[in-house]
């Protein structure tokens, strides 16, 4: 549909090494761990994922291999904090674990990738703990290159944490900060479609919209903007506007679910080069501060602020593009000429067929609120520089106000 030429600007893409893509993928993770020369991996996951009972093939696929013991760290938590980090640090230096599976949404393999690194004897001091200060490890670049061989599993299609260098933690002033380093792409992405089939239609869409707003963001990017993000960012939004529908009214449908992971996949790679900025600023105080889910706090976040960047017109050709690729019926409409503004609506009535909530004030959110939320989002000095339109303090009150 576009010819994407790349330009003479340099450009550095990062991306994880290996990628397996198979239904029932999951039970390979033993082999994969043995290929990575480790014999006692830590499973990083979380509590639901073992009631649901996602991680009982893949334990008894261990059970049936000749690879060595495995301990399971399950207390992550949504919004994951550094005591997670530390928790888990601690059960994986005890027991001398020798590489980390990320197994579950984003929170688990945002905390695998922090433990990866710091678990490494080059970190940790040979085994005898960790005194790593995290607020030394925030921001980009600030970690070294050392890390535990280290494994990914989805169990959501949204946040493509999977092949993305970034890990978000809530810090003890319940402020969201991003550690970026390539040190925490992993060795391998395992994408099992079946591991997604229990995922409820609520979160099925809010992730989804989640993974959305990774490739528009990646694609709109006003610091990083690339040929192969965009690339990426177009097939990711292809896939996932076809296979979404499905995967929330026919969450069995293994199919939709895999290509929902796929589409998610590339997203994350995508914004991995090309990084988020506006949406995810704003969104982060809704988690922080209400306890909103990131995905639905995404949803939220990506109309408003897609309205107000429309207002800068390389911005809305940009939309106007990627309106052709979500919602091939607008095609006529663009090519007439058409405004950015029906590609904003149509996204807007996409949510709502997807049955999410738009209103703040649906998660208590009161207008005496908003402008601390605008200073905690004015916070985020490593996303809003690459909103393709500046957004201050009083605009993001505004934007706020826009969806009360």
């Amino acid at each position: 549909l576009y010819s994407i030429a790349l330009s003479q600007k340099a450009m550095l893409f990062n991306t994880t090494k290996a990628i397996l893509f198979k239904n029932g993928a999951s039970k390979d993770i033993p082999s994969l761990v043995a290929r990575l020369g480790a014999k006692k991996p830590l499973i990083v996951t979380d509590k639901g994922i073992l009631d649901f009972g996602l991680l009982d093939g893949c334990l008894k696929a261990f059970q049936g291999s000749d690879a060595g013991e495995v301990m399971v760290f399950s207390d992550v938590t949504p919004d994951p904090t550094e005591d997670n980090v530390s928790r888990a640090v601690e059960v994986a230096i005890a027991n001398s674990c020798d590489a980390v599976v990320g197994f579950g949404g984003g929170s688990s393999m945002d905390v695998a990738k922090v433990v990866a690194h710091l678990c490494h004897a080059e970190v940790s001091g040979g085994g005898g703990g960790f005194s790593e200060d995290f607020q030394k490890m925030y921001g980009v670049d600030q970690i070294s290159s050392a890390r535990l061989p280290l494994i990914q599993v989805p169990t959501t299609a949204g946040t493509g944490s999977e092949v993305t260098p970034i890990s978000i933690l809530t810090n003890t002033a319940k402020l969201k900060q991003g550690i970026v380093s390539p040190t925490l792409l992993p060795d391998f992405a395992v994408l099992d479609g079946s591991l997604t089939i229990t995922v409820p239609a609520t979160t099925t869409a809010h992730t989804g919209v989640d993974a959305m707003v990774h490739a528009i963001e990646a694609y709109t990017c006003a610091t990083k903007k690339n040929p192969l993000s965009d690339l990426l960012s177009l097939e990711a939004l292809r896939i996932l506007s076809a296979n979404i529908r499905t995967a929330v009214t026919d969450g069995e449908n293994v199919e939709a679910r895999g290509q929902m992971l796929y589409g998610s996949m590339l997203a994350g790679m995508s914004f991995a080069n090309s990084p988020v900025g506006g949406v995810h600023a704003l969104a982060y105080p809704l988690g922080g501060m209400f306890g909103v889910p990131h995905g639905m706090s995404c949803s939220l976040m990506l109309p408003p602020v897609m309205r107000y960047n429309i207002s800068d017109h390389g911005c809305a050709e940009l939309y106007r593009d990627l309106g052709r690729v979500i919602f091939p019926d607008l095609e006529e409409d663009l090519r007439g000429g058409g405004g950015a503004e029906i590609v904003v609506e149509s996204v807007e009535k996409l949510i709502k067929d997807l049955n999410l909530k738009s209103k703040l004030s649906d998660f208590g959110v009161d207008e005496k609120d908003l402008k601390m939320m605008s200073n905690e989002a004015m916070k985020q000095k490593r996303l809003l520089p690459n909103n393709p339109r500046e957004i201050g303090d009083a605009d993001a009150v505004k934007i706020y106000s826009s969806i009360l």
